[in-house]
């Protein structure tokens, strides 16, 4: 399964009435309905997931997009 995938998988469980396929590597957290405590539950569960080393608030702060929620896991799995 790809990142892509596997976010919406954890998304569609997180935020309810949430249209999947209009997730797209540009649509913003905030846009989704996700606040900075909705956006660390959400991290924490990548890490739960994909099995990542913990997501510093330095991370968390800088993640705005879905794109940015995979380049994290690039970076994390790369590390």
């Amino acid at each position: 399964m790809d990142i892509y995938a596997k976010l919406k998988e954890l998304l569609s469980k997180q935020v309810k009435k949430i249209n999947l396929d209009s997730i797209t590597p540009e649509t913003k957290l905030e846009d989704l309905g996700l606040d900075s405590l909705d956006t660390a539950e959400l991290l924490i569960n990548i890490e739960q997931e994909f099995n990542l080393s913990e997501v510093s608030q330095e991370e968390m702060l800088e993640v705005k997009t879905i794109e940015d929620v995979k380049n994290l896991i690039e970076k994390k799995r790369n590390n």
